[in-house]
């Protein structure tokens, strides 16, 4: 018990020497300038896939506000209409360059929580920044594909095959939690591999797990605040939507930021 105060006494303390809410403000910034080009990547390769764009985007956004939900599908929608190849070709490139801006704000700042300065090559970094994209971009497909096409393998693949039914629940089970793992697996090689420094897997797992709990708690009760609580429309008028937008990518870098800051108080302890 001692040793997990001590934790969070040092977790608040690195945050406050790091300056943590004005990187998590530097990082939404970066966030929201990546955030639809990385979505119509996204939804381009669904389309170029032939899953359906309308039920992966309902699954995505589901644990968003609603007002925040039609503002990305609508935007998405719009700028991925063109169905001609034109997005997949030099758009989804420059897409994914700026996409990959996000990911190196987020490199800084995790450098920052080990108080390490970047002494790699520029190329190198910018070569991990859009990998990284990728393989968000990959986990992201593939995981839809799952939530989307669920219920028809429950109900056409495993009949052909011949699966028991009391095998079933265990598929519904899976649709959560592969969702969840992927997360946490996309956290586990950010902490991984982004900060300038050697760390094993095992030392990038706390803050893999906290990041995954904690988007998904603030995310939910951001969404439940907004929706029944909250008056961004009444506030900011038709800016209310890109408001709350903001707020989350906030609270979002917060949390990716204090994972990487308990990592960070974990491998001082040690």
């Amino acid at each position: 018990m001692r040793s997990v105060y001590s934790i969070i006494r040092s977790l608040i303390t690195r945050s406050r020497e790091d300056d943590l809410p004005s990187l998590a403000a530097q990082l939404s910034y970066h966030l929201i300038l990546a955030f639809f080009p990385f979505l119509i990547f996204v939804f381009s390769l669904i389309g170029f896939f032939r899953l359906s764009v309308e039920d992966t985007m309902n699954e995505l956004i589901r644990l968003l506000p609603k007002d925040v939900g039609l503002l990305i599908a609508n935007n998405v929608s719009e700028a991925t209409s063109d169905r001609n190849g034109t997005l997949l070709s030099v758009g989804l490139i420059g897409s994914v360059w700026t996409a990959s801006g996000g990911i190196n704000a987020l490199i800084k700042g995790l450098n920052k929580a080990y108080g390490e300065p970047e002494t790699r090559r520029y190329w190198v970094v910018r070569l991990v920044t859009v990998a990284a994209t990728l393989a968000l971009a990959g986990v992201i497909v593939l995981t839809m594909g799952l939530l989307v096409f669920g219920q028809a393998i429950e109900q056409h693949g495993f009949a052909y095959l011949g699966v028991p039914e009391r095998w079933w629940k265990t598929w519904n089970v899976l649709q959560i939690t592969v969702p969840v793992l992927a997360m946490f697996c996309v956290f586990l090689l950010f902490y991984r591999m982004m900060p300038n420094r050697r760390l094993t897997w095992s030392e990038a797992m706390p803050g893999s797990a906290f990041a995954s709990v904690g988007w998904i708690a603030a995310s939910v009760l951001f969404s439940f605040y907004v929706n029944n609580f909250g008056h961004y429309a009444k506030t900011y008028g038709s800016l209310g939507a890109i408001i709350a937008l903001l707020v989350w990518l906030y609270m979002s870098s917060l949390t990716v930021l204090l994972g990487g800051e308990l990592n960070a108080a974990l491998a001082s302890k040690r």
